[in-house]
């Protein structure tokens, strides 16, 4: 007789977790709150336009390619994908802009034109990224977390230094552009922490953005999504929309027994939570929770979000599908978001033009543009300052593509910390889990498995190996296996 799993939410690492437990012979059932399936990684369609309203980046399309050998597929089976050239646009002050191409050949022509002998010492920063990539993704990141253990291996120790340094601290060592300098450090900025406080090792996100380039799925993100639970139902996986979970069932033994559901028990041997750990935990007596309520108020979090999803009425010039402006000062929104948390004067934002290089994203002659600004998560949230944030970026995008913008505004929606909190039970709102520092890395982090609680193990962002898709699909991986040797199926 099959072993029951209930998985709680059905983001990226729930999906990943149920097709590789439901491939091990185990009877996977997952739960999602809301009505469709996919966690943060949602899809808003509206008068023809489509936008992803989570995740709008495809990185790493290596990792993405073996989960789906795991299970005899390729990417290819389920959904197209273009190399986007440019990958992204840098805007600076004064209408200049740097483009970063879709191979390192194009990105060392650009930095050597910005600054002179720069491109030499890019190649020498980008093997050294592609060497500690290899390390991290073809090892270290395919560790559970369990033990520090884990971290120390002879490739390991030999880059000790790098886990003391940071990342800011080599970039401004090698190169004095500040427009370079910026480029260099945005992956860590906007997904992490501050470079300052970015083990350089995590310099492999370089890696991953220069030398394995930015991709598009066709329709969209929300394609990995379906892509995913194809595969999981052809497994024999079932979902449950509209299902919140209200409760973790935990017998006299402290074994995990079920879930409630709507007020319904769900009975089951095993327990997996994807939703965020904070919350997963409030779904438990307090006897049977790990982490306090002042260990995650001390933990160091990603940024939170301030979305809109607008729909335009015109094609937008002198962008491109993804396009990142820096005409403010990069430090000073850093520390907003990091020192001092609070709503930046001059906010770095992000613009994402999904119909430029997809025509299903959007009507004929108009443009699916989708805003982000990356703010401290557990700030206050209100209309008005959603207005005057939209308002703010929108005069500097009309300012730098010298077109009228605001006229052609069919409809805007907007997504922030308050929406981050009730769709999807994040922890003060945050966007993108834990901060990447060196005290939350690895086995710092929160556990896939609980140390109180028989047969309830957890995965996503907030556990090993960290924030972001790709590492999502992996850490479902992860903690598959960990159920799999707890539990091994006669």
């Amino acid at each position: 007789m099959k072993r029951k799993i209930v998985i709680v939410g059905s983001g990226f690492s729930s999906l990943s977790a149920a097709s590789y437990l439901a491939q091990k012979g185990f009877e996977v059932h997952v739960y999602e709150k809301n009505d469709t399936l996919g966690g943060r990684a949602r899809q808003l369609k509206k008068d023809g336009f489509t936008f992803d309203m989570g995740p709008s980046w495809y990185w790493m399309p290596d990792v993405f390619e073996s989960f789906y050998n795991d299970f005899g597929k390729t990417t290819r089976d389920f959904y197209e994908l273009e190399r986007l050239d440019p990958g992204y646009q840098v805007a600076f002050g004064d209408n200049e802009s740097i483009a970063i191409g879709d191979s390192l050949d194009k990105i060392y022509a650009v930095f050597e034109k910005e600054e002179k002998g720069s491109s030499k010492k890019l190649k020498r920063f980008i093997e050294l990224a592609k060497e500690n990539y290899d390390i991290a993704i073809k090892d270290l990141v395919y560790r559970p977390g369990i033990s520090p253990l884990e971290l120390v291996t002879p490739v390991t120790l030999k880059k000790i230094k790098y886990f003391l340094s940071n990342i800011k601290r080599d970039v401004y060592k090698d190169f004095k552009s500040p427009k370079l300098r910026q480029i260099l450090q945005f992956p860590v900025l906007f997904l992490g922490a501050k470079p300052s406080n970015t083990p350089s090792f995590y310099n492999f996100m370089n890696y991953a953005d220069f030398g394995l380039g930015t991709w598009h799925p066709e329709k969209g993100m929300y394609s990995i999504v379906l892509a995913m639970v194809a595969l999981a139902k052809s497994l024999g996986v079932q979902f449950y929309t509209g299902a919140a979970v209200e409760k973790i069932s935990v017998d006299n033994s402290g074994k995990a027994i079920g879930i409630v559901v709507n007020g319904k028990t769900i009975q089951a041997d095993i327990v997996l939570s994807g939703a965020d750990y904070h919350h997963s935990e409030t779904l438990l007596d307090t006897k049977y929770r790990v982490y306090s309520e002042s260990y995650w108020d001390k933990k160091v979090f990603a940024p939170s979000s301030l979305l809109f999803y607008i729909g335009l009425n015109q094609k937008v010039k002198n962008v491109s599908h993804h396009t990142l402006f820096f005409d403010v000062d990069f430090d000073v929104h850093a520390r907003a978001i990091y020192d001092n948390p609070e709503w930046p004067e001059k906010p770095l934002f992000y613009a994402n033009f999904p119909s430029m290089s997809d025509p299903t994203m959007a009507p004929k002659g108009k443009e699916a543009c989708f805003l982000l600004i990356p703010i401290a998560p557990g700030i206050e949230d209100t209309p008005e300052l959603r207005e005057h944030y939209l308002n703010l970026v929108l005069n500097r995008m009309e300012k730098w593509t010298k077109q009228p913008i605001k006229d052609q505004i069919l409809f805007c929606e907007s997504f922030c910390v308050k929406d981050f909190i009730e769709d999807y039970n994040s922890y003060k709102g945050n966007a993108y889990g834990l901060a990447n520092t060196l005290l939350q890395t690895a086995f710092l982090r929160p556990k896939l498995i609980s140390k109180k609680v028989k047969n309830l193990f957890f995965t996503g962002q907030l556990t090993v190996p960290g924030p972001g898709v790709p590492p999502a699909l992996i850490s479902g991986k992860l903690v598959a296996n960990l159920i799999s040797d707890a539990n091994p199926l006669d």
